[in-house]
């Protein structure tokens, strides 16, 4: 997913903020679910972040172009683990690994239903 960074995005020097990387990411894994016509949401559940690991290599400027780029590592009964790389161009900026959790209203991890888990692992066999 392409993403143009703006200046809501960046400090007072122009430079991306850091939590904003997570943001990005956040955007490009909710579009993988809409660009199918479903929701990361289904019957009172959703992913939540469990645990991440980020790695910031180089920064991002106002008014680049990046492009988030995501794999998925690990598939779990109660969540999957993904990494997810920003680009500009060819240079890599920011690198992350994300484990997310089937979390549901009761405030528990539950098991990933078979024809969720298998829309999953479909989202990224072309990525």
């Amino acid at each position: 997913m392409k993403i143009r960074v703006y200046y809501k995005d960046t400090d007072c020097g122009g430079i991306v903020y850091h939590s904003n990387y997570l943001n990005f990411c956040e955007m490009a894994r909710s579009e993988l679910f809409f660009k199918n016509k479903k929701s990361p949401f289904n019957d009172g559940c959703h992913f939540a972040i469990k645990n991440l690991t980020a790695n910031f290599v180089k920064p991002a400027l106002l008014g680049d172009l990046i492009e988030v780029k995501t794999k998925l590592l690990k598939m779990k009964h109660t969540g999957f683990i993904i990494f997810h790389q920003i680009y500009k161009d060819k240079t890599l900026l920011f690198e992350m690994e994300v484990t997310l959790v089937n979390l549901c209203k009761d405030g528990r991890a539950h098991k990933i239903d078979n024809e969720r888990k298998e829309f999953l692992l479909s989202l990224f066999q072309d990525i």
